[in-house]
């Protein structure tokens, strides 16, 4: 007869390794996201803003400065719109430091620049920082992964 200990530990080391990930799942993730991040990083350069929407969750939040916190999917494309139409954007430096996986959910930390020219005339300018970007599975998304929580935090020198 098994004594009632083994069926436990039995029981829960069953339900511990389900809830984990293989490594073989932790890299399709990890390459899932890595693509969801070049396909945003394409968008933004081309200014399509259709595949930019499709990228995020539609209760995204993000803190794109102290003061500046757009709440919902409508908010952050209103934001994009006013700088796409002023600014051409292509991304010159995307490191990817971490991420995190846990199943559906995954946060990942970037240094990020980003060159602006005036679609108007003028000085380019460079914009550089960390980002930290929180993705959620979402059907919906080319990619089954949207943008649901960021924060960047502007390079300070």
């Amino acid at each position: 007869m098994i004594k009632p200990i083994y069926v436990v530990f039995l029981l829960f080391s069953g339900l511990f390794l389900s809830a984990c990930l293989t490594d073989i799942e932790e890299e399709v993730i990890r390459q899932q996201i890595l693509d969801n991040g070049q396909m945003i990083r394409d968008a933004f350069s081309t200014g399509d803003l259709e595949k930019i929407e499709s990228l995020h969750h539609p209760e995204v939040i993000k803190a794109l400065a102290y003061q500046d916190v757009k709440e919902g999917r409508e908010a952050v494309m209103q934001g994009l719109e006013e700088t796409l139409s002023a600014y051409s954007l292509e991304f010159i430096e995307n490191e990817v430091e971490n991420m995190l996986i846990q199943k559906d959910l995954v946060i990942e930390q970037t240094k990020f620049s980003i060159k602006g020219t005036p679609k108007e005339g003028g000085e380019s300018f460079i914009f550089s920082g960390r980002t930290m970007v929180t993705y959620v599975r979402y059907a919906d998304s080319p990619t089954g992964w949207a943008t649901i929580r960021e924060i960047i935090q502007p390079a300070t020198d």
